[in-house]
């Protein structure tokens, strides 16, 4: 699977191939880089500074095929907040409502003048394959099992700016629910483990594949993956937490455990057990109560309204690294 990734507005070097992929294959630097360009946003995103002629007279198309709330509002307001005209073609009123291909509705977008597509789909490799066929900047908001890049890099700014230090080494950072069916695992452990964390991947033996472990190749500065199949084992061992929804919608409820909130749910109790200062991450959206108590949610070692506000930040960055 080829990995996407930006150009620079910046003087670090980034690999170009002109799309946002995957993070898959991205170095260390590279990472860096993007978080240090992500950050230089934030003002813009919090209202202080204005960028809005940064892709002004340009047209970005955010063609989602499947359901989303936070990751195609983000990359709207990214859009806007850059200056760019912004289309939404959703899964329900496209033509891929009615049989059209997803090739064929990606490549008569771009023949109607838009100068990048966003692109959310349930076929792993999809937006890949839209990449193949239009002469336009894809980025990829999601597709099926394979990756969720945006949502990776801000995980990763999120973290490091919560640390204040770019390179993770020895930290431990756990994931943890339904990994079989997350593309946002995907992303997260290709970016953590290559800036130096161990990711410890939780969950029942149904949904947490022991071929993940070997996603990451070992190699010298780079981070590793195991699996637990106890949560309560190793509270004592992580030093950030990232909670996961389980995706139904994926698996039909195959391989869920009756007791999967009572051994992995985030209940106040178990957050007690964690180290002082280790944060709570969720991507969104959250099975309240479930994977995630209220309490714990909204309680202050939540980050997850700030993952929010950074995903802003990355995606402007993405935007204009691309379009600008």
């Amino acid at each position: 699977m080829g990995t996407g990734i930006l150009c620079r507005m910046s003087t670090a070097t980034w690999t170009s191939s002109g799309h946002l992929l995957g993070l898959e294959g991205l170095t260390r630097e590279q990472l860096h880089s993007i978080l240090d360009d992500a950050e230089s946003f934030l003002p813009a995103v919090q209202g202080i500074t204005d960028m809005g002629d940064v892709l002004s007279g340009r047209v970005v198309a955010n063609l989602f095929l499947e359901n989303s709330t936070r990751t195609r509002v983000s990359f709207s307001v990214a859009a806007r907040r850059l200056g760019a005209d912004v289309v939404d073609l959703l899964g329900s009123t496209s033509s891929a409502s009615k049989g059209e291909s997803l090739v064929d509705t990606a490549t008569n977008i771009a023949a109607m003048g838009v100068d990048g597509l966003v692109v959310r789909c349930s076929e792993s490799g999809g937006a890949a394959l839209i990449a193949e066929h239009v002469n336009i900047p894809v980025l990829n908001a999601g597709d099926g099992r394979h990756e969720h890049p945006t949502q990776g890099l801000l995980d990763l700014l999120t973290v490091t700016r919560h640390l204040d230090r770019r390179d993770l080494d020895d930290v431990t950072v756990a994931i943890v629910g339904d990994i079989a069916s997350s593309r946002v695992a995907r992303s997260n452990i290709h970016s953590l483990t290559t800036c130096g964390a161990n990711v410890l991947l939780v969950g029942p033996e149904s949904l947490v594949p022991t071929e993940f472990e070997s996603m990451v190749s070992p190699g010298p500065g780079s981070g590793t993956v195991r699996i637990s199949h106890d949560l309560d084992a190793v509270l004592d061992q992580i030093d950030i937490i990232m909670m996961l929804r389980v995706q139904y919608e994926r698996h039909d409820g195959e391989g869920m455990p009756d007791d999967y909130r009572e051994r992995f749910g985030l209940d106040v109790q178990r957050a007690d057990r964690l180290g002082p200062g280790v944060p709570v991450l969720h991507p969104g959206p959250i099975n309240r109560g479930f994977e995630l108590a209220h309490e714990v949610a909204d309680g202050e070692r939540s980050l997850i309204l700030e993952q929010v506000t950074n995903g802003v930040a990355v995606r402007m960055a993405a935007l204009a690294g691309l379009l600008g």
